[in-house]
């Protein structure tokens, strides 16, 4: 009897372990994978300076989806000015990786696709392939980047280079934080082409400032130029206000 009790014992125990087993692993899975989001309402639509709302408000809204070796997933979506080719809502999907490549560098890479869901005229869509380097430097954060898109239907049988740099930083002791941007573009997306400038390259800029008043919800406003002609609602000066929840 004694012997056939341990065996009991023993082969329930056994048992247990191989029924904990797998589910530990899932949860040792589950948490190395993270899923955030955002969704947000600004008072203009701006890409690379120009204006795709119109000038009016636009409602955004993004989830994501990384796991901890650094690679990622993603869904990006805004409201725009109705129109034949673009349609009503822009949705960009996106695949990549970002880690460390050296103490203090960080790479960031991948692919981003622009869909245009309801355009009626043409093949709006178009692939970007994307690629940055950021850094510490004292209290702020500095980025370098660009952004290729080869030749598609949908820039015109044209290509596009898009090159930027970003810096930004946290005020200390308050919830404020600052940033300022530049880039340029060169090619079928170029705003002294798409403004019947030239056909020229052009640049982009923005300054701007976050109130942080929850660390979910947040306020922004920077102001946007581009370089080109000034056309209302699309290509002139102006000020972008944000108001973002994250979850």
């Amino acid at each position: 009897m004694r012997t056939s009790i341990k065996a009991l014992l023993a082969s329930t125990l056994l048992a247990a372990g191989m029924a904990a087993t797998p589910a530990l692993a899932q949860e040792e899975a589950a948490s190395d994978i993270t899923v955030t989001g955002n969704v947000a309402a600004v008072t203009d639509y701006r890409f690379r300076g120009l204006s795709l709302s119109g000038g009016d408000f636009a409602i955004q809204g993004s989830i994501g989806v990384s796991h901890s070796s650094g690679f990622y997933v993603g869904a990006w979506a805004s409201s725009l000015e109705d129109s034949p080719v673009y349609g009503s809502t822009e949705l960009d999907v996106y695949a990549g990786w970002t880690g460390e490549v050296t103490p203090g560098l960080t790479f960031d890479g991948g692919l981003l696709y622009y869909v245009y869901p309801n355009g009626n005229v043409g093949d709006a869509n178009v692939y970007e392939p994307y690629a940055s380097l950021s850094a510490a430097v004292g209290p702020a954060t500095v980025k370098v980047g660009a952004a290729y898109a080869w030749k598609q239907d949908s820039l015109g049988g044209d290509d596009n280079l898009y090159v930027y740099t970003d810096l930004s930083a946290g005020i200390p002791e308050t919830p404020i934080s600052v940033s300022a941007h530049l880039g340029y573009t060169d090619g079928a997306l170029s705003p002294k082409l798409l403004t019947g400038v030239s056909t020229d390259g052009g640049f982009d800029y923005n300054v701007g400032a976050t109130y942080n008043i929850t660390d979910k919800l947040s306020l922004g406003v920077s102001y946007v130029g581009v370089d080109g002609a000034s056309i209302d609602s699309f290509s002139n000066d102006a000020v972008v206000g944000t108001i973002k929840l994250s979850f």
